[in-house]
């Protein structure tokens, strides 16, 4: 259901490295969706900060508030996912850069571009009883799709995560 196979450079969205300090508003978005952005390089707070930025994005788009318990789990997932994505960069990355959020009215797509140089992966085996390491087995368990970017010569990459709109 999930994977990591890397995506050709323009296909997903704006490449990594790009201007770190984009203020947060609503941008086109190339296939018609709208795209916003947010600093984390600098910021404190960081995880509520990206949660409560992407929580504001699900209401200007309608996705809350939630009219039924679905499109409220669906919500909830993204916030979840948010959550363990910039975790992930503070904890094994060198911290994030950037959260982009985008929405095309059928697919949600999350991206976090962090400094590090590591490959994110569930863990294997998954051990639901201990503490740790559920992060990227939660966003491959929630995403319809997620991977990572990387720019050649670029230090990091973009970790991105693909959610289907409520229906």
């Amino acid at each position: 259901m999930s994977t990591t196979r890397q995506q050709p450079p323009g296909d997903a969205g704006p490449e990594p490295g790009g201007a770190g300090a984009a203020p947060a508003v609503p941008v086109s978005g190339a296939s018609g969706g709208a795209v916003r952005s947010l600093p984390l390089r600098s910021a404190s707070g960081i995880v509520p900060l990206a949660r409560d930025f992407t929580r504001q994005a699900l209401y200007d788009w309608g996705w809350l508030p939630a009219a039924t318990a679905d499109r409220r789990a669906a919500a909830e997932d993204v916030l979840l996912v948010v959550s363990e994505l910039v975790t992930n960069a503070c904890l094994h990355a060198e911290g994030p850069e950037e959260l982009r959020v985008g929405c095309d009215g059928k697919v949600l797509r999350l991206e976090v571009t962090d400094r590090g140089a590591g490959q994110p992966a569930p863990r294997t085996p998954h051990r639901a009883g201990r503490p740790g390491g559920h992060g990227m087995f939660i966003v491959q368990r929630l995403c319809m799709d997620w991977g990572v970017l990387r720019t050649p010569g670029a230090p990091g990459k973009t970790v991105w995560a693909e959610l289907a709109a409520p229906a």
